[in-house]
């Protein structure tokens, strides 16, 4: 599998980075060629998601579903989300908690990944480029854009 993390910091709250990070109809905004729809309560355990991602018959299913949701209410928050498609398995998780030392916040993103029918040779390759991807998108979803 591969396995990437990112790590940022923000002038933004916890709490605020939180609800920017859990906005999972705004992922398909901020990531290219992608749309996604939340069954279920969009904030909490047991929260579908489905990101449809390309274009045409190249297009794919990555079907998720929140295990864990912990907001971080003025602490450490985690959200952990099992994929459960047929093409993309693994799981991510969305860490946010305080910065002690000059405020705002830190955020860890980490996510495991298995491609299907990829070979794992391929596996450094499938995390640089999701390591790159994602990190645009948790820049973008933390800019407000």
């Amino acid at each position: 599998m591969a396995l990437f993390r990112i790590v940022r910091t923000t002038p933004l709250s916890a709490d605020e980075a939180w609800l920017r990070l859990t906005d999972w109809e705004r992922h398909g905004q901020v990531m290219p060629l992608t749309r996604v729809t939340v069954s279920g309560a969009a904030g909490g355990v047991g929260a579908l998601l489905t990101a449809r991602s390309g274009v045409g018959p190249l297009a794919f299913e990555d079907l998720m579903e929140v295990v864990v949701w912990r907001p971080p209410r003025g602490r450490h928050g985690a959200c952990r989300l099992v994929k459960r498609g047929t093409f993309v398995t693994g799981w991510a998780e969305i860490e946010v908690g305080p910065r002690s030392d000059s405020g705002g916040a830190r955020v860890v993103w980490r996510e495991e990944l298995r491609v299907r029918w990829l070979p794992r040779a391929l596996d450094p390759v499938v995390a640089r480029s999701a390591s790159w991807l994602f990190g645009r998108a948790v820049d973008a979803l933390l800019a407000g854009r």
